[in-house]
């Protein structure tokens, strides 16, 4: 049986050391690099025939040395460093792994969202340092502490990750508004529907869970700040280029924006003059919310269910 030559750019990002690449060895002679430097992929593609990469760009430039590549998979959901329109020119299958970490994303914007609606941390240096409930000059709105139940979320894009999310701030007794490539009117779930100016200008909270695209590019700038109301509270769990991270800073500082929580920034990691590393009331996370143990298991499975419909059909199974 023949066997392909399967290369990971960057599998440390996926698996640190606590899965197995093994699965993959009944097709393929694998060759795994921690992360491979950018300027020699070209070099370590040439022999390739299969892909998985997690943030390490396939370009032109490495396609036209990467002869005999047959398949490239992101080993994740985002798709945005894989030249697509290059690949489908050359008849390079290219496919991702939608839905493995639904509910673990879901839970860290539910995780953000809970920490912008109550000063955890704050409290909790309070407790420790002898600020109780009943101290004399105690005053309770010193740190933030709002109930959701009422409050309105808008969903910015509505797939897997937004669906479920939102059956999450309903459970809360939260209004619901959502907006999506697909559907911009109706009722489903308690959810409604509406335009992207509706979501906007009436949420208390705005959770952005749409891909990155020419059009989400730095959709979070200042005129669409501008149509927000006072106060509002932003989560991205998406992509960070979709955010204008100085727009974003400037309405922290001025209070326009309230708080905002975000797992992913438009460069990663953090550059030091990231402008919002310098918001008291920004939550940044790693790009963490994908990297549960669970998570990362169903990647790995899905990545080899890519392998095994391309040897089967000449085609990958979440195709993009």
């Amino acid at each position: 049986m023949k066997k392909y030559k399967l290369t990971v750019t960057d599998g440390f990002a996926v698996n640190p050391g606590d899965l197995s690449w093994s699965l993959f060895e009944k097709n393929c002679d694998i060759e795994v690099f921690d992360k491979l430097p950018q300027d020699m992929v070209a070099e370590s593609l040439e022999d390739s025939d299969f892909v998985f990469t997690n943030r390490i760009k396939i370009d032109k430039n490495v396609l036209d040395r990467a002869r005999k590549l047959k398949l490239i998979s992101a080993m994740g959901t985002g798709y945005d460093m894989i030249d697509v329109s290059e690949c489908r020119k050359r008849g390079i299958e290219v496919c991702n792994i939608p839905g493995y970490s639904t509910d673990s994303v879901a839970q860290t914007a539910l995780m953000l969202l809970i920490s912008l609606a109550f000063d955890i941390r704050n409290y909790q240096d309070m407790a420790r340092n002898g600020q109780w409930t009943g101290v004399p000059g105690f005053f309770y709105p010193q740190f933030r502490f709002e109930e959701l139940a009422g409050k309105t979320m808008g969903i910015y894009g509505y797939g897997q990750i937004g669906t479920r999310f939102a059956a999450i701030c309903r459970a809360l007794g939260m209004k619901v508004l959502a907006t999506s490539r697909s559907r911009t009117e109706g009722s489903e779930n308690g959810v409604t529907f509406c335009m992207p100016e509706l979501l906007i200008s009436n949420s208390d909270y705005i959770s952005f869970h749409c891909p990155l695209t020419d059009q989400t590019r730095e959709l979070v700038n200042s005129s669409l700040i501008s149509k927000m109301k006072d106060g509002v509270c932003l989560i991205n769990t998406s992509r960070g280029a979709v955010f204008n991270e100085h727009d974003v800073a400037e309405a922290l500082k001025s209070g326009k924006i309230r708080g905002c929580g975000v797992d992913v920034l438009a460069a990663e990691p953090a550059l030091p003059d990231n402008p919002l590393l310098g918001c008291d009331n920004c939550i940044i996370t790693p790009h963490c919310a994908w990297t549960s143990y669970e998570a990362r298991c169903r990647l790995m499975d899905m990545l080899e269910e890519n392998i095994e419909s391309y040897i089967e059909t000449g085609k990958g199974k979440y195709r993009v």
